[in-house]
């Protein structure tokens, strides 16, 4: 994994959506292999109910910029203090459906023994970055939004965990940075 490509990334920042949030796309080395850390939100939530993510959240007023809320976001879910945080770089911002502009970090964080936040988060779950690159593990599907226009919906399926939407757009750029990978060229399904 070539970290190195990450760091250097110029990030394409999103300015034109309602809210900003952020997100932190934790590495964990576990057994001599880079893993991602990822939170399966709680099922009662208004928003992504269920749903695979990277911990994040929205930017509050008391965050002195959006690394700060990738950070809080990331103590608050899963109970991972900042200063364990070595961030490496950024990715591109993204925007959502739910009209927030989503700002990716990336950073190593410890193989330890994380606490989900009880009203959050129903899971923590640490998969391996090789399942996630993984093509037998990647399905897309092609959808029409009122909004964005055609868009890909990305699937990655990694023991028994499915992560997609918002979540699976930010895996993938990771995904061709860090390891120069790429999506099948092919549609698994299509939507209108």
């Amino acid at each position: 994994m070539d970290l190195d490509r990450v760091a250097a990334h110029d990030p394409v920042p999103v300015v034109d959506e309602e809210r900003d949030a952020a997100v932190l796309v934790p590495i964990v080395e576990r057994g001599g292999d880079p893993h991602l850390l990822f939170i399966k939100r709680a099922s009662h939530l208004g928003e992504h109910p269920g749903q695979m993510g990277f911990p994040g959240g929205g930017r509050e007023p008391s965050d002195a910029d959006l690394e700060a809320t990738a950070l809080r976001e990331a103590e608050e879910e899963i109970s991972l203090h900042p200063h364990e945080v070595d961030l490496v770089g950024r990715l591109d911002d993204i925007s959502t459906t739910s009209g927030y502009a989503v700002t990716p970090y990336v950073g190593h964080i410890p193989d330890r023994q994380y606490t989900p936040d009880e009203y959050e988060v129903d899971e923590i779950a640490v998969l391996p970055v090789d399942g996630l690159a993984d093509h037998d593990n990647y399905e897309v599907e092609r959808r029409e939004h009122p909004r964005y226009g055609e868009s890909l919906v990305h699937f990655f399926h990694v023991d028994g965990y499915t992560v997609w939407g918002a979540t699976g757009r930010i895996l993938v750029q990771f995904l061709q940075l860090a390891l120069d990978w790429e999506p099948p060229e092919r549609v698994d399904w299509v939507i209108d």
